[in-house]
């Protein structure tokens, strides 16, 4: 999870400067988070943790949050030619509901 939200910030960061696109960083960012959903569903399915602590449910949510996170990022290099202005939203939608998720893992996974 760690390498995919390095490489979407730095992703991020080239977006907002207006650099060249590295259309192999996005693919290599989305199988890193691809990878990192896929082993996060394989632990929810083992014996709940943080119930004590009250974050028992945040690896759920997050679950969640990323598969959004991740549909909506395999549709940005389908917008990305097309639809300039939905290309920005879309990546905005992306970015949020991913940060939103990664934050929702962290307590969860530091129980």
């Amino acid at each position: 999870m760690i390498v995919a939200v390095a490489l979407g910030a730095t992703l991020a960061l080239r977006y907002l400067r207006g650099t060249k696109r590295l259309p192999v960083a996005g693919i290599v960012h989305g199988l890193f988070g691809a990878a990192g959903l896929g082993l996060l569903v394989a632990v929810l399915q083992g014996p709940r943790r943080g119930v004590a602590m009250g974050v028992g449910s945040f690896g759920a949510y997050a679950a969640v949050l990323f598969v959004v996170a991740l549909l909506l990022g395999l549709t940005i290099p389908l917008l990305a030619k097309r639809a300039p202005r939905a290309t920005g939203i879309t990546l905005a939608a992306h970015a949020t509901l991913a940060i939103t998720a990664f934050v929702l893992f962290l307590p969860w996974a530091a129980l």
